[in-house]
């Protein structure tokens, strides 16, 4: 069924903005590479407008949306950590 099918539908969107558009870039690379585990509940869309990375979710249940949201954002903050510890230093040795 798709969402436009029924008003039982979730949609929840969060911007997140990052240092630049090549973090942004690699934020939403390194994310949706790992689908969505319940892919028939919950869609995911993402993009990168700038140094923003956009996303919906659109969710059978209110539930599904808290869950998948907190998941992404642990995700996001996961990218940012890494970026911190590695992104300068990586950086430095390609110049």
């Amino acid at each position: 069924m798709s969402p436009e099918a029924t008003s039982e539908w979730h949609t929840v969107t969060v911007q997140i903005p990052f240092a630049s558009e090549k973090h942004a870039l690699i934020a939403k690379s390194s994310i949706e590479v790992d689908p969505e585990l319940q892919p028939h509940a919950v869609k995911r869309a993402m993009l990168v407008e700038g140094n923003v990375l956009h996303a919906e979710f659109t969710t059978l249940t209110i539930r599904l949306a808290r869950l998948t949201v907190n998941a992404f954002l642990e995700n996001v903050a996961l990218v940012v950590r890494t970026i911190e510890h590695f992104g300068t230093e990586a950086e430095q040795r390609h110049s």
